[in-house]
This record gives structure tokens, sequence and C-alpha cells, in this order.
């Protein structure tokens, strides 16, 4: 009679079971430390800064913050509830190839498209250029609107923004019933009253979640808001950390701005509580489409064509042409601000995932509330702007590195520099802070798809929870982790704020040296290293794409 063998874990297996836990939860407590920070400073007695800010600029940081995501709100849903609707339940020309142009403007950073547009509108621009040599018209003789304004950075975020409400609303369209379509024309409803009575709100979960994302991502955004001009809460933070050098009434800027997310997060999901339709079971919507034809085929094209083109193939054209013909010839100093970019987003990108594999294993292997727990708080960087990450990043490490040098000092007389705080370790860290959570996301995906027979195969083997990890899992996990190593390395090379606060001295990438050209007015000369970005960020959008046309059908 056989016997299996190796059929419960030895000691030893035992104890690396638990220093998997244990590694979790570390992970989790490190990367909640800049948050926890953050938090803490709010309660934090206010310095003389602080008063200052209070009794002069608080209000205007609120009432511009409030109003940004009051206007990308409306303008996200205006593009992309429609376009969702009409690429997941109508056919109209142009349909198929939509449904995925429409994520293109994914891959452009707001605050390269606002390079674009102020470059084309703005007075020495050619549009107004070209209206005053046909009009014979001088400056203030004709109404141009303001580019550098709160409306101009209201549409800018917005035409880059509205692919998370036309994601999440599409994703909603495409599973609801057409039974249910088919009930709204028996009771004499058309397809667009079926639409507003409907289908919106089946789909309003989805899309408040979808809005929510946007509204962080403005809630986020540095680089747009400071070059056309508009106080908000992260221009308020740099300003406060670089101008009056206070990291205390920086923190609590952030503490604020944390409260804002806070808030956002309830907000949505308090939205769906108690809410679920329910449709399996029955036909899709995509089963069966709506024929646009005529003027309602053109106004449907319209409704597509319009966000792709001004969110997407305007600044990408202009960025390509004055990269080609005017910008300076790229040399040295631009390769090696591609190869900071890269290799800092490469290793970010390693860090991210290495950790997030620990962190969804553990969760695997430890169901447990204390584990479950971890992986949370592991992942509600997100949700933060990178300046609240930043400050959140320095202060600990700042703290940590003058304890250091004061040891060395008073033990040896000996005087040395910063090991964390200003170095490409503080960038790392923020980064992981910033996006473990996407990450996470792919890779807990991935691993759900593995059945738990092979965790209880790879046991009975005598393998230890590492060993089933690196030689069972892995290898299944290779598309998982590929793509949540390709989006946090692209998200790492857009991102700004974080970068700009936390950068070693003399250290740029390719974001920040666009920033930096930008705002001296060096638009075209920023052109090249903001199409490297943009291009590198299609690539994810491209596998986006092509993930989402493969489901669809």
């Amino acid at each position: 009679m056989s016997t299996l063998t190796h059929t419960h874990p030895t000691s030893r297996q035992r104890s690396r079971v638990s220093l998997l836990k244990v590694s979790a939860i570390l992970i989790a407590l490190v990367l909640a430390v800049p948050v926890l920070i953050i938090a803490i400073n709010i309660f934090l007695g206010g310095s003389d800064v602080w008063q200052h800010l209070y009794n002069t600029l608080l209000f205007d940081y609120v009432s511009n913050s409030f109003l940004l995501m009051l206007g990308v709100t409306f303008g996200t849903l205006v593009m992309g509830v429609p376009a969702a609707w009409l690429t997941s339940v109508c056919e109209f020309r142009g349909r198929s190839l939509f449904s995925w142009a429409l994520l293109l403007p994914l891959a452009m950073p707001a605050y390269i498209i606002a390079y674009t547009y102020t470059g084309l509108f703005d007075f020495a621009g050619p549009v107004q250029t070209f209206i005053r040599d046909t009009t014979g018209l001088g400056y203030g003789e004709y109404w141009f609107f303001e580019m550098r304004s709160l409306g101009g950075a209201i549409t800018m975020l917005s035409l880059v923004l509205y692919p998370y409400v036309y994601l999440m609303s599409r994703a909603a369209f495409l599973e609801q019933s057409a039974n249910t379509l088919e009930v709204c024309r028996t009771l004499g409803y058309s397809a667009p009253q079926a639409f507003i009575r409907l289908a919106l709100p089946m789909a309003r979960p989805a899309i408040v979640a979808g809005v929510t994302l946007a509204m962080m991502e403005t809630l986020a955004d540095y680089g747009t808001v400071q070059y056309f001009g508009v106080t908000t809460f992260t221009t308020g933070i740099m300003r406060t950390f670089y101008g009056f050098g206070d990291l205390a009434a920086a923190s609590q800027l952030a503490g604020i701005l944390l409260l804002f997310v806070a808030v956002l997060i309830f907000t949505e999901r308090y939205s769906r509580r108690k809410i679920s339709y329910h449709a399996s079971g029955l036909r899709k919507a995509s089963q069966r489409k709506v024929e646009l034809r005529g003027r309602y085929g053109l106004a449907a094209w319209l409704a597509c064509a319009i966000p792709v083109i001004a969110g997407f193939v305007i600044p990408a054209g202009v960025l390509l042409y004055w990269a080609v013909f005017e910008a300076e010839t790229v040399g040295w100093d631009f390769i090696q601000l591609s190869w900071n970019s890269f290799y800092l987003a490469a290793l970010a990108a390693l860090i991210t995932v290495s950790l997030a594999l620990v962190l969804a294993y553990a969760g695997r292997l430890h169901p447990t509330k204390g584990v479950q727990t971890a992986i949370v708080t592991s992942g509600m960087g997100y949700a933060l702007p990178g300046t609240i990450i930043a400050i959140g990043v320095i202060v600990p490490l700042a703290w940590i590195d003058h304890r250091i040098i004061d040891w060395v000092k008073y033990t040896f007389d000996q005087k040395i520099g910063l090991f964390f705080s200003g170095t490409i370790i503080a960038l790392l860290l923020a980064y992981t802070v910033r996006f473990m959570a996407v990450s996470l996301g792919s890779v807990q995906s991935g691993l759900g798809k593995v059945k738990p027979s092979m965790d209880m195969a790879g046991r009975s083997l005598g393998c230890s929870p590492a060993e089933v990890l690196r030689r069972i899992h892995v290898p299944l996990l290779k598309s998982s982790v590929l793509t949540a190593l390709l989006i946090v390395f692209v998200d790492v090379l857009k991102e700004l704020p974080a970068t700009l606060i936390l950068r070693p001295f003399n250290f740029n990438t390719l974001a920040v040296r666009a920033f930096e050209l930008a705002s001296d007015e060096r638009l075209v000369d920023a052109a090249p290293a903001s199409l490297m970005i943009v291009a590198v960020g299609l690539i994810p959008v491209i596998l986006l794409s092509r993930s989402i046309s493969s489901s669809a059908h």
C-alpha cells in the first residue's frame, strides 16, 4: 500500500510560511509610514507659515481644487459616457476603430497636452498669429480664450482623463442584457430614451468609479495647474516646501489634501452600497446593436472622434512636428535623460512587482484578517497624489539621516552626507508606495486563476512556499507579472511631482526636463522629451485595447 509523503508542512516549512506572513506585514508597515506621517501632521500645531497660509491662500487652494474637480467631472462625463454607450450598443461607421482609439489619450500626460495646446493657442502661437495676419487686428483688438486659466486646466485634464470614465462605463454597458433594452423598446422608448432611463442608472456604480479615478488624478496633478498658474493644493504644497522651506506646513497642506482624497473614496464606496444589477445568463447588449445612419451616424462619429482628435491626434502631431522640424537637435544630454528615466523606472517596476508577489502570495497562503489588512494598506498609496507621498517619504528619511549623521559625528568625529533623503532610494520608495496597488492588482488577478491544487501538489513534493512561488506560480504568472512591470514602468516615467521633490541634486528625468523647458517657455525644445514619454505610454494602452477587443467578442 503506497503512502503519500510530505502532505503536511515540516517545522522548517512552517517557519518559512510564518516568515512570509511577517514579511508581508513589514512591507505594509513600511509602505504605510508616508501616509501615517501626513495624517499625524494634520493634528499638529500650526507654525507662522501655516498661519499665513491659513489666512491668505488656503481658501484659494480649497476653492480652485474643488472647481477643478467639478469641471473635470463634467468634462469626463460628457466625453466618456456617450462614447462608451455608442461603441457598446450602437453600430456606425468607425465604431470598431473608436472602441480602442478612445483610450489613446491615456498615453498623454496632462502636463504635456497643456504644453502643446499652449504652444498652439497662446498669443505667439500659430492660431492667433494667423488671426492677426488675416484680419489685421492687433493685440487686445479681438477676443480669444485664455489657455492659462482654470478653464484651460479643466479642459486639458478632461481630455486625458475621460478614458477612465469611458473604460468603466463601456464595461458596464457591455454587461447589460439585451433583453432589458428590448423591454424599453416594447414600452415605446427610443434608443436615447432607453439610454437615459435604463442603461445609465444601471451603469451608475461603474460611472461613479470612473469619475472618482478621474477626480483623484485631478487632485494629484501638478504640472498642468502650475503651468497654467492655477493655485491648488499641489502647487501650494510645492511652494511651501521649496519657497518657505517649511516641511511641517507643507505636510499639513498635504494632510488636508489627504482628507479630500479620503472623502472621494468614501463617497465612491457609499454610492455603491446596496446597488447591484444582475444580468447573468441573458444575452449581452453587444450581441445586437442599434444601427445609426445619416445624421445620427454622423453625430455618433463626431461624439467619438472629437475626444480622440483633441486628446491625442492634435497634441501628438504637434509634438512630432516640433521634435522633427523645430526643436534643437538631441544630443548626449537627451540620451542621459532617457537613461536616467528608463533605469529609474525599471528599478521601481522590479522592486514594486517583487514586493507585490510577496504580498499577494502571503494573502493566498494566509487569508487572515491581519494579512488582508496589510495587503489593503499596501495598496492605498495609489489613491494619493505624488506630492503627498513625496512629503511623507522625505520626513522619516530625513529624520533617519540626521540620526545617523549625529551618531557618526559623536562616535567617530566624522562628517558624512545623506544616506536616504536626497538619493535615488527616496525616489524608489515613493514610487513603490505610489504604484503598489497597480502591480498588486495585476498579480492578485493572475494568482486567482491558479488552482489551489497546484500549491498542494508542490507542497506534497516537499517544496517550500518560496520554491512553490518560484517554480510553479511565477511561470504561470508570466503574463500578469509582465503587465504589472510594464504599467508601473510607464507610470514612473510620467510621474512629475514626486520626482521634482525627491530627485537627487543635478539628476533629471524626461518628465522633469520637459517641465523645466516648458516653464522657461521653451515649448518646442520640450517636444523630444515629451514625445518619448507619450511613445512609451502607448505600449500599455495598446495592450489594454487588445485585451478589451478580445473580451468584447
